[in-house]
């Protein structure tokens, strides 16, 4: 997965367990294009500390997604949905074995979820 794509579902997953220090931080650094510089003027710490910070949030995130494997999951559905969006714009003439594959779709997903 892409680093920025990853960073972004992980924060959506669980930026909310962040303190709101960390969020403020991680959001500057990866979302609004700060460099770790200009948010340690903006916050009053040392360019170290937001680097610190980001990698004990970023290592936090992960450890999150570790045990939680709630992206991973995502990932895995949208994954099937799209398998599903597939089957169903095919024009053959085999019908059945279309709804046949949907419905083990459609079964592995509500066993994820």
């Amino acid at each position: 997965m892409e680093a920025f794509v990853e960073k972004s579902y992980l924060y959506d997953f669980y930026g909310e367990l962040l303190t709101e220090h960390q969020r403020r931080i991680y959001q500057a650094v990866n979302f609004d294009d700060y460099s770790e510089a200009e948010v340690a003027r903006e916050e009053g710490i040392s360019r170290q500390g937001v680097h610190d910070l980001m990698r004990r949030t970023v290592k936090q995130l992960e450890d999150y997604e570790n045990r939680l494997h709630l992206v991973e999951r995502f990932m895995k559905i949208r994954s099937d949905v799209r398998r599903i969006q597939k089957l169903t714009e095919t024009e053959d003439t085999d019908t059945e074995n279309r709804l046949r594959a949907i419905r083990e779709i459609s079964s592995e997903i509500l066993d994820e979820l």
